[in-house]
């Protein structure tokens, strides 16, 4: 069965293909939601899948630019791709990703990149776990460091404004330090990280902003809810921290520290956190946090020899992938590593494109995908060299879902 996958139109399109997804979480229709979710997500790169002019799926790009090793590159970010019940196993997720990933192709993004809803999904479609990420839930009596700690710098509540004029700069600082970072454009920190409807506070309240400076500069910030709670006249009270962002090992300290010591909290909650965040080894018992960890970003890579040029190396050394692709078949074939350039010499490694697409990051291990059987060997030594080649000092860490 064939199906019509083009761009929306108008607003009215817009919505129902967002509709979806957006159904199997309980939306309806708000046409002054769809608008400001437009104003992030353009109508040319959100697709809705037509059956005799009914949109029965739909499959958005968040374009932006994704921090990898060395650099950026730019990046389709998959989202809201959803299916009608009426309509599931007809193909129309199938055509509905054919048209998303040959599109971004055509306009040079070199990597796609999304949080998956269901695990099973998108390895099918040449998409790898790229990043861990978990929660943390930590109890108030547990939040001592493990090392004395002197206050320096101060902490300031700060407005909406004061806001967007700050946090993007040490947003931005982050993401030089760190892979898996987006870049967000100044409608994305107004309309989705500093808006604050009293439909998105589940219970909780309010958005809290909170400044680090350092020497008079500012070096940190948070977003923070208070959702406060009694039992048996005692305050159940939890911190949900949204975001806690620092430009340096003493920043990250000044903020948590003073996220760990707000009163009236009897938990710190935080999500998407990655298995070498600053508070495992600040606090003195970080077993405390309680950790649960899954995995998050997941990367595609739509273009092999543009990514790999794109990204740097920490070791000298050369490479040969064999790389098998069945869904965007322009990557098949042997790729040199670090020239990202077509190569006719013996491969080093064969593997598909999903688990290149993990490795690429630098957070996930060639050794840890050979266990999983998805990396074949076919020179000595070629998994501990290509592990060197693609290692990063930091985990791949996007603290937010998109």
């Amino acid at each position: 069965m064939s199906f019509d996958v083009r761009p929306v139109e108008n607003l009215d399109e817009f919505e129902r293909a967002v509709l979806s997804i957006g159904q199997y979480f309980g939306n309806e229709p708000n046409p002054e939601r769809a608008e400001r979710f437009s104003r992030t997500l353009p109508f040319e790169r959100m697709l809705a899948a037509r059956e005799d002019g009914l949109i029965v799926g739909g499959a958005g790009t968040f374009p932006f630019e994704m921090s990898v090793p060395g650099g950026f590159v730019r990046c389709a970010g998959t989202t809201v791709v959803g299916v009608a019940p009426t309509h599931r196993r007809r193909g129309v997720l199938r055509t509905m990703m054919r048209a998303h990933l040959d599109d971004a192709h055509e306009r040079g993004e070199q990597i796609a990149a999304l949080w998956a809803s269901e695990e099973r999904i998108y390895g099918r479609f040449g998409y790898g776990p790229a990043a861990l990420a978990g929660e943390v839930k930590i109890p108030r009596e547990r939040v001592a460091f493990a090392s004395p700690h002197e206050r320096q710098g101060t902490v300031r509540i700060v407005e909406r404004g004061e806001a967007l004029e700050t946090f993007p700069r040490l947003w931005d600082a982050f993401a030089r330090e760190r892979p898996g970072v987006f870049i967000r454009t100044p409608e994305w920190w107004d309309l989705r990280v500093l808006d604050d409807p009293p439909e998105r506070r589940h219970g909780s309240g309010p958005k809290r902003l909170a400044l680090v400076e350092l020497d008079g500069k500012p070096a940190a910030y948070a977003i923070y809810r208070h959702h406060f709670a009694w039992e048996n006249g005692i305050s159940a009270a939890r911190l949900n921290v949204l975001e806690a962002i620092g430009t340096s090992t003493q920043a990250n300290a000044e903020l948590w520290r003073y996220l760990l010591d707000i009163d009236w909290i009897a938990t710190i909650e935080s999500t998407f956190m990655p298995p070498d965040h600053p508070l495992f080894f600040l606090l003195a018992e970080p077993r405390y946090m309680r950790y649960r960890m899954a995995e998050g970003l997941w990367v595609r890579l739509l273009d092999v020899g543009g990514a790999l040029a794109a990204r740097t190396y920490p070791e000298d050394g050369e490479l040969v992938v064999e790389v098998r692709d069945a869904f965007c078949a322009w990557n098949e074939g042997r790729w040199s590593v670090p020239a990202g350039e077509r190569t006719k010499a013996q491969p080093d490694l064969r593997l598909d494109i999903a688990t290149l697409s993990s490795a690429y990051l630098g957070g996930i291990r060639f050794a840890a995908l050979a266990q999983g059987e998805l990396v074949e060997e076919l020179q000595p030594g070629a998994i501990e060299r290509a592990d060197g080649l693609f290692r990063h000092g930091l985990h791949p860490w996007c603290p937010e879902i998109f």
